[in-house]
């Protein structure tokens, strides 16, 4: 059995695999501050309400982009799920060639994100992660041409970016869109999510000028079934795309 895990700025993301076959899946809260010991009672909790025996995970396969957490995780696997997880960078086979100026500044997510959009979709895609991100941690979708090469993304502001105006909070926009539409009839903000759809639109738009009209646009993240319902751009959503990634990538260098 194989745990997937993606370390992000807000979230972890956990999902199991038995074979090609998926398992249950969970996200927890990035905490900064919390220590090996603290995630395991985290990690031993989830595989204990599923029913599934800590000894039965064989095998990990770790994505992050949170570089003090890596360790952390690395410590997590190897003291509790006696094993040392593969850590996903640009090293390691993935079936895509990265073309970013510095291959090294490629987040693993988006590596896992682009071999599953390949692999699962074809080429050319575009894959957006709708993260929920802290303000200064953009998000940034790569392109996948037709031949699997991963091309330079562009950074969009984050999905939290709007949320510091005043009397407006995350839980309260995330839940649901608008409920009058884009011109409100009430106290609310419309532009925190159909701001953001205009803005994905454009970017995509431009990906597909670039790309072809036949580009894929494939959704993923905690947030993509929200923006996915306001624009018909959205074909595919996935929100644990990078957990398949990771899954793929693993096979790829067992």
């Amino acid at each position: 059995m194989l745990l997937c895990i993606n370390i992000g700025n807000t979230n972890v993301a956990l999902g199991l695999y038995e074979g090609d076959t998926r398992g249950p899946r969970w996200r927890l809260a990035t905490d900064h501050e919390r220590m090996p010991d603290e995630y395991a009672l985290q990690v031993l909790g989830l595989l204990a309400q599923a029913g599934i025996p800590v000894q039965s995970v064989d095998c990990v396969v770790l994505a992050s982009v949170v570089p003090p957490l890596t360790g952390r995780w690395v410590q997590l696997c190897h003291n509790y799920l006696g094993c040392d997880p593969l850590v996903v960078t640009n090293q390691v086979r993935t079936g895509v060639t990265i073309r970013y100026d510095d291959p090294e500044a490629v987040g693993a997510d988006r590596i896992a994100n682009a071999v599953a959009a390949y692999r699962l979709y074809g080429g050319p895609a575009c894959t957006v992660d709708f993260a929920r991100l802290p303000p200064s941690m953009p998000s940034m979708p790569p392109a996948i041409t037709w031949a699997g090469r991963l091309l330079q993304g562009l950074a969009l502001p984050p999905m939290l970016f709007s949320c510091a105006l005043p009397s407006c909070s995350a839980s309260s926009w995330c839940a649901r869109r608008p409920p009058s539409g884009a011109i409100p009839s009430t106290p609310s903000n419309p532009a925190l999510i159909f701001g953001y759809v205009g803005l994905v639109e454009g970017m995509v738009a431009r990906f597909k000028a670039e790309l072809g009209p036949e580009t894929h646009v494939i959704a993923t993240g905690g947030l993509s079934e929200i923006i996915a319902k306001e624009t018909p751009l959205i074909q595919v959503v996935a929100p644990w795309l990078t957990l398949e990634g990771l899954h793929m990538i693993y096979e790829m260098n067992r």
